[in-house]
């Protein structure tokens, strides 16, 4: 299995708060959900995606952007213009239900704004929860990532804006798997990008010794490697494996599998019950001290202590 499949085989959207908002000019929207992930792309008209930090990033239609929370962040027609209307978890389209209570026209499902034209039309897929959502995942990601309509064919996107307006039996899962499959085709096309905005284990090439090495490690973070018997085992000389590790990946191999070790240990916190013991051996530590020494040494808390801070997320909240 590779990285990034390693990565996003445990992502599985539930509830998955997935919307079209049409909009008339001039519009502007704040989205404080606090979701870790959202994807977003314009099905018609142009935008502007305005993060918490940093500068505004361009959307058009065809494009998809993914956006890291739990930040908010605004979507508008102009950086310009402030928001007109709040988007949370709780009240994805309070305008359009305030006009259906006073007897306003009845919108299509999942559908924000009464009209069904406008100069925009804007599709958003929020994920709720972790839902499976790594750390290790997140910190490979930018605030907010745009993968433009020509860099990668989206034959998917017309599927969506045919399926986020329907009503039928098990839709809401339908609209789920919908959404995984938009992240992992955009995450790919992200990465391949000839920028190499990629993290290191997606760039480095799997012919190569360093690559080879790396799926060494990935692949069975819990064997007691050493610099030697990685070396023996791709082919060439420890210093040369050293040399060319550190040269390729920005530390030496035994710091990255270090790091790889306390990220995995910090998503099984997160996302399972298994006992400190348990993970400690899973990713390649003696025990529970040891564990617990590494981990706090790189992240600044116990393992328990993280797990304890993490509650509210396994629980998907």
């Amino acid at each position: 299995m590779d990285t990034l499949t390693d990565l996003l085989d445990g992502v599985h959207a539930r509830a998955a708060l997935v919307h079209r908002s049409i909009m008339t000019s001039p519009w502007s929207l704040r989205f404080a959900s606090g979701a870790p992930l959202t994807l977003l792309t314009m099905l018609d008209g142009q935008g502007w995606i305005i993060p918490a930090d940093g500068g505004a990033l361009a959307i058009g239609p065809g494009d998809i952007a993914v956006v890291r929370g739990p930040a908010s962040y605004t979507v508008a027609e102009d950086p310009a213009i402030p928001p007109r209307h709040a988007i949370t978890s709780a009240s994805y389209c309070a305008a359009t239900a305030r006009t259906i209570e006073n007897g306003g026209a009845v919108p299509a499902p999942r559908t924000c704004g009464v009209g069904e034209s406008g100069s925009a039309v804007l599709l958003s897929g929020a994920y709720q929860g972790r839902a499976g959502i790594s750390d290790r995942l997140l910190n490979a990601l930018p605030d907010v990532l745009v993968v433009t309509d020509d860099e990668c064919c989206f034959p998917l996107l017309g599927v969506v804006a045919a399926e986020v307006v329907r009503d039928r039996p098990g839709q809401q899962a339908v609209l789920n798997r919908l959404l995984d499959l938009m992240l992992v085709t955009t995450l790919r096309a992200w990465f391949d990008r000839p920028q190499r905005h990629a993290p290191v284990w997606y760039r480095v090439k799997d012919d190569s010794v360093v690559g080879a090495a790396l799926r060494l490690m990935h692949g069975d973070p819990a064997l007691p490697w050493t610099v030697e018997s990685l070396a023996a085992e791709v082919g060439v000389s420890r210093a040369a494996l050293a040399r060319r590790f550190t040269a390729e990946v920005g530390e030496p191999p035994i710091t990255y599998l270090s790091n790889w070790r306390i990220a995995l240990a910090a998503d099984l916190l997160r996302n399972t019950d298994a006992t400190v013991g348990s993970i400690a051996h899973k990713v390649g530590y003696s025990g529970t001290f040891a564990l617990s020494v590494a981990f706090k040494r790189r992240l600044g808390a116990t393992p328990s202590r993280y797990r304890a801070t993490t509650l509210p997320d396994r629980r998907g909240g």
